[in-house]
């Protein structure tokens, strides 16, 4: 069979939706529900910090940061998913595919950095309190920020272009969303890839480097922590949170990684599908819950406009 080069086909085909074909009606409307409920949720969020000035603090701005990320990667997920479900045929043109794997991953990436902010942040906080806030200033939170968002988009808008040199001779991507490593395989044989996959593995250890961070920041929190009653019940006020995020996130994207290069073919199809869409499912509905009843000053803002919702 001759194999015919992407630029003829201009197009893809998302085959992992063969165990959904019976269960399409229910499908659909859980993941219609729980976009409503990330979207809900983030939002209702992000307009508690921004309409109360006594949470325009460094914390509360991060988590504001965070769960604007969360929508950004939602949004490059469950429209699309949500269409596909209903298809027949869940084709995606080359574009559009491209497209979907940069928001996906520079929204993961952001993620992480974004983790590793607030965990700067808190160290900051706890382990230097006198110094917090001659060092976080306005201008470095809006650095930090920018670094979170903008490093990213710049990483993966190369990667992107190194992907759109190569030509392809398969269309199948075994997934229910496109990922640019797997969209990388199939490449033509003998297309040299070695780029790509350079820039892939320098990429992966700038992020692992991320997390390096992060568990070094941790630990000297923790430290801290240990000497003072009051930084002890500090830490479990604000640092729990994101401890949960980080460690319930890491494990996310570490069997994601693990399922895309080493995927047993024993496991279901559906466990499968569940693996390689949990992020975009599990931490934008988790962490405004999270940081909404366990954060004082935001749970407390939300029962006053419940309250005042009611007497109204």
């Amino acid at each position: 069979m001759n194999q015919v080069p992407i630029n003829t086909m201009e197009y893809f085909t998302l085959s992992a939706f063969n165990d959904t074909v019976n269960h399409r009606a229910v499908l659909f409307c859980l993941s219609l529900m729980c976009y409503i409920l990330i979207v809900f949720f983030n939002i209702s969020l992000v307009l508690t910090i921004v309409l109360d000035e006594r949470l325009h603090e460094p914390m509360y701005i991060l988590l504001c940061v965070f769960c604007i990320n969360g929508l950004y990667g939602a949004a490059g997920f469950y429209p699309r998913f949500l269409a596909d479900v209903l298809s027949s045929a869940q084709v995606i043109s080359y574009g559009e595919c491209l497209c979907q794997a940069f928001v996906l991953y520079s929204y993961v990436c952001s993620d992480t950095s974004i983790l590793a902010v607030m965990a700067y942040d808190r160290y900051l906080a706890i382990c230097l309190p006198l110094e917090y806030r001659t060092i976080m200033t306005k201008r470095r939170l809006f650095e930090l920020v920018c670094f979170s968002w903008l490093t990213p988009f710049c990483i993966f808008s190369i990667n992107i272009v190194l992907t759109t040199r190569l030509k392809f001779c398969e269309t199948k991507i075994q997934r229910l969303l496109c990922v640019n490593w797997m969209i990388v395989k199939l490449a033509c044989p003998g297309t040299n890839t070695t780029i790509n996959n350079i820039y892939a593995f320098t990429t992966l250890s700038i992020y692992i480097l991320h997390w390096f961070f992060v568990v070094w920041t941790y630990i000297y929190i923790v430290k801290t922590c240990l000497q003072s009653a009051e930084d002890r019940a500090k830490f479990m006020q604000t640092c729990v949170p994101n401890l949960i995020s980080l460690a319930t996130f890491f494990v996310i994207v570490v069997s994601d990684l693990l399922h895309m290069r080493y995927a047993a073919k024993d496991f279901p199809e559906s466990f499968q599908n569940f693996v390689s869409i949990a992020v975009v499912v599990i931490p934008p509905l988790m962490n405004p819950l999270l940081y909404g009843f366990k954060l004082t000053k935001i749970r407390k803002r939300i029962l006053v406009l419940i309250h005042m919702r009611r007497k109204s």
